[in-house]
């Protein structure tokens, strides 16, 4: 959710103008979400690399992150959202970690229309460290031979297992990278670039998005042959 900061210095307000209007697109992309029937969405909220920003500027963030904690609870229960996070949370200030637990708890609903996932204090590369670590411990306890190691299983020693991996990623604020975002999950995945900043990226631009995705090809390595074939036969 790029672009919150250089939305509002464009316009002449300090970056903390961007960011709290970046919050309220949260909302009306969660609603749309639910809306148009999406199972599955990560918001990537804030990484390990943000921790290097200037104090004032961070703080400000894990405020804003549990203001808007605070208040969204009760309308992700009445639409049937249950909340997720994923990251080295244990980085966040003490505030900021009781409150996402307790949303996360107060979430936990048997069966969601929406599973939302908050990516805080997260890098896709300490992921797969953690993972590695993860497998290396249940192979010295004996749990694991290492000839069980494949995709499929290391998998289960993601941040969110769960999850599938994503059909889209979108990159708002015209930066052509990924920044250290879910490196493992989005091998396959199709990506869109708009130069819309996160403040302005409301449901016309999410839809926009989409309709991009739907005229895409996705082949998994194979021919367009093949994929005709596929669904023809």
């Amino acid at each position: 959710m790029d672009g919150n900061g250089r939305w509002a210095t464009e316009r002449g307000f300090g970056r903390t103008w961007g960011h709290r209007e970046g919050a309220k697109r949260v909302d009306e992309i969660v609603t749309e979400c639910c809306r148009l029937g999406i199972s599955y969405l990560t918001l990537y909220a804030f990484s390990t690399e943000n921790w290097n920003r200037p104090s004032h500027e961070v703080t400000m963030l894990m405020r804003l992150l549990v203001h808007h904690l605070k208040a969204m609870d009760k309308k992700l229960l009445r639409n049937k959202v249950r909340l997720v996070a994923q990251g080295t949370l244990n980085q966040l200030p003490p505030y900021a970690q009781r409150e996402l637990a307790r949303v996360i708890r107060t979430t936990e609903i048997p069966e969601p229309k929406l599973n939302l996932n908050l990516s805080l204090s997260y890098g896709g590369r300490q992921e797969i460290v953690d993972g590695v670590r993860r497998v290396a411990q249940k192979v010295l306890s004996g749990d694991v031979k290492i000839s069980d190691i494949n995709e499929s299983t290391f998998r289960e020693y993601l941040y969110q297992p769960l999850f599938p991996d994503p059909d889209i990623l979108i990159r708002t604020g015209g930066e052509y990278r990924v920044s250290n975002f879910m490196l493992w999950e989005i091998a396959y995945t199709e990506l869109v670039v708009t130069n819309v900043f996160w403040p302005e990226f409301g449901v016309t631009a999410f839809h926009e998005t989409l309709e991009n995705y739907a005229k895409r090809q996705r082949r998994y390595g194979k021919t367009n042959e093949q994929i005709v074939c596929e669904k023809q036969c």
